[in-house]
């Protein structure tokens, strides 16, 4: 059986007492740690909380290994329990998807324990999930890579009065150009994109598109480490929350669609 187990989105305490009962059960157990991190990071020291409090050795599962190496994963969990853990919830990635289809058509049976993910835990803002559009991704740009094609989603929902989730990109454990041409792998050190980055950049296309899908003075929420301790969330106009510290990663993005008096009532606790 292969087990994929939800984390939640605080630390080692907020899997559930199924996904415990699973990982426990397992004779291998692994750590997706690219689409997304718990609050408590990867340093050895919370990998180690981890380990204690479900009483396994956890490998952690990087980009490499999940993209190219997954079917190690598939052909253990064909003869013996495997836990896969996923930070969220376990569908709140494409990626893990794919797992189970591979899984699947490997003959391999898959157990899903659900559990929180931005996707709902973002609803602490006060906006109400279900006058949410598409949510988008924002790429770190580049000298040479700027791409904006999450700017239309924005613009549909913004035409249609819906707020718009916009995820910020992480990068953890990635090759450097330099290294790939050389054909031996360097790797960049980790990167988690910031509100105030990601404010930047769409403003940027913004001025470049003209579309008027939003721009300084629009409505947005600034969320950092949902759903830990330490959470901070900020609403005002976009250009404002380019003067918050956010603090430590991971953050997260809404542009403030048409809202509810209950929204707005809720919103003012959050305003600058």
């Amino acid at each position: 059986m292969l087990y994929i187990v939800g984390l939640g989105l605080g630390d080692e305490r907020d899997i559930t007492v199924r996904g415990l009962d699973a990982v426990r059960s397992c004779s291998k157990v692994y750590m997706e740690a690219y689409t997304s991190l718990l609050s408590l990071g990867l340093d050895p020291a919370a990998l180690a909380n981890l380990e204690k409090l479900y009483g396994k050795e956890i490998t952690v599962a990087d980009r490499e290994m999940v993209e190219e190496r997954v079917d190690q994963v598939l052909l253990e969990a064909a003869d013996t329990d495997v836990a896969f853990l996923v930070v969220g919830d376990p569908f709140g990635a494409t990626t893990h998807t794919d797992l189970v289809v591979r899984a699947k058509k490997m003959g391999v049976q898959v157990k899903v324990i659900h559990n929180a993910s931005v996707m709902n835990a973002v609803g602490v803002c006060g906006l109400q999930l279900y006058r949410y559009g598409e949510t988008i991704s924002i790429p770190f740009f580049t000298e040479e890579w700027r791409p904006d094609s999450f700017y239309e989603k924005i613009q549909n929902n913004s035409r249609l009065g819906l707020h718009t989730l916009c995820l910020l990109d992480i990068r953890v454990k990635e090759p450097t150009w330099e290294s790939l041409a050389r054909g031996k792998k360097v790797y960049e050190p980790p990167r988690f994109m910031t509100v105030n980055t990601a404010i930047i950049q769409l403003l940027e296309v913004e001025e470049a598109r003209g579309g008027s899908a939003y721009g300084k003075d629009t409505l947005c929420i600034g969320v950092a480490r949902l759903g830990s301790d330490d959470q901070k969330i900020v609403a005002g106009p976009m250009e404002k929350l380019l003067d918050v510290d956010f603090g430590p990663p991971l953050h997260c993005l809404i542009i403030v669609g048409e809202t509810h008096p209950l929204e707005e009532e809720m919103l003012e606790f959050y305003k600058m």
